[in-house]
């Protein structure tokens, strides 16, 4: 049978693609977050009000869980070092192996496959959150089109305690 993923793409499984920090959440960032996300409704009292949030479960001010510390700025990027000296096309369906400095599949066609969220500790003001991307999984199937290789990308956030906040799982399907 024949393989869409060589044994770099199988050895490349786990490596970290980029790392970055966020610069330390405030109570605005939580605030501005909240009223754009619930606009027009009112955002709960929990993201807007520290008297109110004191006395919930979280004891104080926490961010929605949808909230993005990277969506404004990032204070620190770091990318492997192949992906560092690596300039490729957004839209490149092998641009993920160039990143980590192998050949990719060589397929043409790429969408998205779908996106898992998971989340743990709540952000709060002060947190200065970690983002680490890595290369999750490769699966293959056979479909109408030919062989399709499914690529997972895993995005780990964790706070300056390394405790997990967020973990999405991104398919990219390439045939």
């Amino acid at each position: 049978m024949t393989t869409l993923v060589s044994e770099a793409m199988h050895s490349a499984v786990g490596r970290t693609v980029t790392e970055r920090s966020s610069h330390p959440i405030s109570e605005s960032d939580i605030r501005k977050w909240a009223l754009a996300v619930y606009w027009p409704a009112e955002p709960p009292r929990l993201y807007l009000d520290a008297e109110y949030a004191a006395t919930t479960k979280w004891s104080g001010v926490v961010a929605p869980e949808e909230f993005n510390p990277f969506a404004w700025s990032v204070a620190h990027t770091s990318q492997s070092a192949d992906s560092a000296e690596s300039s490729t096309d957004a839209n490149d369906p092998d641009r993920l192996e160039k990143a980590l400095g192998i050949v990719g599949p060589g397929l043409k066609f790429q969408l998205n496959g779908g996106l898992v969220a998971e989340y743990g500790e709540r952000m709060r003001p002060g947190d200065v959150i970690t983002g680490t991307e890595s290369l999750h999984e490769y699966r293959e199937r056979d479909g109408k089109l030919g062989s399709m290789l499914f690529t997972t990308i895993e995005d780990l956030w964790t706070n300056q305690h390394g405790s997990v906040v967020k973990r999405t799982l991104m398919t990219l399907i390439r045939h």
